[in-house]
């Protein structure tokens, strides 16, 4: 076959020619778009002949449709047709499928419009008359490219189910207190986070960092228990050089590193007398300190968290009150896992589908037995408990589901939880009273419709019809 490429072919819907090897799988999809039709047929028998998938379009109006409908690694697209040009076919695939890899065919004389498509994101051009090893060295090259990036991307999303957490539920309970969340947002009050220990107080304060303005900034997290006393003030607020003993250089304290952002400070019931003073001057004046420096102007947001009652803690005079006054501007409760079951399922299929990828083994199911234990538990450690007790099932597990003999002893030999009161604030909707009382006795009675429906006084009727309205 000569180098370049033959003017005549067989049509765009021809089978493989004769002596082509049948698209491995695993093999590039490539679709040419051409308005000359013996150009298109000639590069499809290339592309074809070379182990690829090949897909043809006479228009732009037409790849794009293809685009939109099929997976396509690589497209091959003459730069100048009538009507939608090759430039502007580029544009429409980087906004339907930012992934597929485009390469543009462009005659003599337009080498500068393919240079300024290759600032809009192509890939590469090849000049006419094509060559044949050029056009296959270049689309071969773009697919490699393609599947790099979507497994970069690939690898990345699991990365991030593995290290991003998130706030999963939709109990009313919590449903409240993502609301109190969300409007607080956007402001620049500092919010005080409460909670029982393993509640989600930190996930609480990125939920309200990332609704925020200061959300392209950084998000500082400081365990103010887990640094020792005697460092804490250096860590928060930074040193300049030769500040004390064994200073050798100045360092940037968290509140420099969350310039821009916010600064989460975890239990801050713990802070010392003078670091509380500190905080204070920022809280009140905006600015602080480092350890041997000049005053430096603080811009973060802050966020603190305790699991202590700080009211208390100003009454025996351990917390200075006020600092409580300032950081209690906003106050969010992170809810106890005993006041939102109605949320266990969702974070039982979250933290299997965690623990799962992170073991590399199939997808596990709870089945409702396993649920329905896991339920009934009272929870003390709230969902950093739950989510150890996940994690160890999906290792011990040897079936393709969960089953309690999987659930630790001291869930599998919890009694029953009795059941819960509900309390409702004056003016609470009837539905919603309605709603969240179905769905605890129908926890209560471990999903029996019937036995629901006779604890409410109801017919089994009325409960199908109130789920159907609920969902």
């Amino acid at each position: 076959m000569a180098d370049d490429l033959a003017q005549t072919g067989a049509p765009p819907s021809s089978p493989p020619p004769a002596g082509a090897a049948p698209a491995p799988p695993g093999a590039p999809t490539v679709l040419v778009v051409d308005d000359e039709p013996s150009n298109v047929a000639s590069i499809e028998k290339i592309f074809q002949r070379d182990g690829m998938r090949v897909i043809t379009a006479d228009s732009a109006k037409a790849a794009l449709e293809i685009v939109r409908s099929r997976r396509v690694e690589v497209v091959l697209t003459d730069l100048m047709m009538p009507g939608v040009s090759g430039l502007e076919l580029l544009r429409a695939i980087k906004q339907i499928s930012p992934d597929t890899e485009v390469v543009m065919m462009t005659a003599y004389g337009t080498v500068e419009t393919a240079v300024q498509a290759m600032r809009e994101g192509a890939y590469d051009f090849v000049e006419k008359p094509l060559k044949r090893m050029t056009i296959i060295k270049s689309v071969r090259k773009a697919a490699e490219r393609q599947s790099l990036v979507a497994e970069n991307r690939s690898l990345r999303q699991e990365i991030k189910l593995l290290t991003k957490r998130e706030i999963v539920g939709s109990s009313p309970t919590l449903r409240r207190v993502l609301d109190i969340a969300t409007q607080a947002a956007p402001s620049s009050a500092t919010v005080l986070v409460l909670g029982e220990s393993g509640t989600g107080k930190e996930l609480l304060a990125r939920f309200i960092h990332e609704r925020s303005a200061r959300a392209r900034g950084p998000f500082v997290a400081v365990n103010c228990a887990a640094i020792p006393e005697t460092i804490l003030e250096g860590e928060l607020f930074g040193h300049e050089r030769g500040a004390f003993t064994g200073a050798l250089a100045k360092r940037d304290g968290r509140f420099a590193k969350a310039a821009g952002g916010t600064l989460f400070l975890d239990e801050i019931g713990e802070l010392s007398p003078a670091v509380q003073v500190k905080l204070l001057r920022v809280l009140q004046e905006g600015e602080y300190e480092p350890v041997g420096g000049d005053t430096v102007r603080a811009d973060v947001r802050l966020v603190a968290a305790t699991n202590k009652d700080l009211r208390a803690e100003v009454a025996a005079g351990r917390f200075r009150e006020d600092l409580f006054y300032r950081l209690n501007v906003i106050a969010i409760t992170a809810p106890p896992l005993r006041s939102r079951r109605e949320d266990i399922p969702l974070l039982v299929d979250h933290f299997l589908g965690v623990y799962c990828t992170k073991n590399n083994r199939p997808r596990l199911e709870a089945p409702r037995d396993v649920l329905a234990r896991l339920t009934d538990y009272t929870w003390p450690g709230n969902v950093r408990e739950l989510e150890n007790v996940i994690e160890r099932a999906v290792v011990l597990c040897r079936a393709d589901q969960l089953s309690v003999d999987d659930l630790p002893d001291f869930i599998r030999e919890a009694a029953p939880a009795e059941p819960s009161s509900l309390t409702f604030s004056v003016g609470t909707p009837l539905d919603e009273v309605e709603r969240r009382l179905i769905r605890e006795t129908l926890r209560h009675a471990r999903g029996d419709k019937s036995v629901a429906a006779q604890l409410l006084g109801i017919s089994t009727r009325t409960i199908y019809r109130k789920l159907g309205e609920l969902e």
